[in-house]
């Protein structure tokens, strides 16, 4: 792994990301919007960015081309099908056989076989008719994305992400292929953790075509596990 794009590098993970990537040795290369370019000046010239937002598919096409991985955030801004143009763009552009890893939240399930908490179920629910309602955002979209991301046949991975907090590194989160497994039971991860993974997966056999649902190494349930 040599080169490496990130769509949606201005954002909080995305800046992780690139930092994990560098301290690698990777090649970085991301897409943002114009206006968020000052968020990355830290970065200097050690990183090329592409300007457009992260469904613009010529953007993307110009972006991922020569890229061995590709990170990807997958957000369902608005009610216009964000995450999901994004998505199918990765889809389409990223090269023959190149990594492809994206994020999203727990509520996102591969086979159906989720356990989700009851606290959960009624927060995605009400959170999702209210995004909608104010057109903020919309949960069902990035459900599309992922959709399209698992019926294709590329060497992808869905990291999803337990809540997230600041914080220092507490080293490769844990995962699981099922929320309600009781190694998850915390549902707590550093989001720089969080970056941390979805590198790592660029390069972990195992996760490829899996969906992990992490949690931190160093939480309460992730640490019970280990004693048993």
């Amino acid at each position: 792994m040599k080169r490496v794009c990130i769509i949606g590098i201005s954002g909080k993970l995305g800046q992780y990301m690139t930092e994990h990537a560098l301290a690698r040795g990777y090649k970085v290369v991301g897409v943002c919007r114009k206006e968020s370019l000052a968020k990355l000046d830290r970065f200097g010239d050690r990183i090329t960015v592409y300007t457009g937002h992260t469904n613009e598919r010529a953007v993307i096409q110009e972006a991922v081309a020569g890229c061995e991985g590709v990170l990807c955030v997958l957000v369902p801004w608005g009610v216009n099908g964000y995450a999901t143009g994004t998505a199918q763009a990765v889809l389409d552009y990223a090269e023959p056989g190149a990594r492809l890893v994206f994020s999203c939240g727990w509520h996102i399930s591969l086979d159906g076989r989720d356990i989700y908490p009851i606290q959960q179920r009624i927060f995605v629910s009400i959170f999702g008719t209210l995004a909608r309602l104010f057109r903020f955002a919309d949960l069902r979209d990035q459900e599309e994305a992922c959709r399209r991301v698992f019926q294709s046949d590329t060497a992808w991975t869905v990291v999803r992400g337990s809540d997230l907090e600041e914080g220092e590194s507490e080293g490769l989160p844990v995962w699981s292929h099922h929320v309600g497994d009781a190694i998850l039971a915390s549902n707590i991860t550093r989001r720089t953790d969080f970056a941390l993974f979805m590198v790592h997966a660029l390069t972990d056999p195992h996760l490829i075509r899996a969906a992990p649902a992490i949690v931190s190494c160093q939480s309460p349930s992730a640490l019970a596990h280990r004693a048993d």
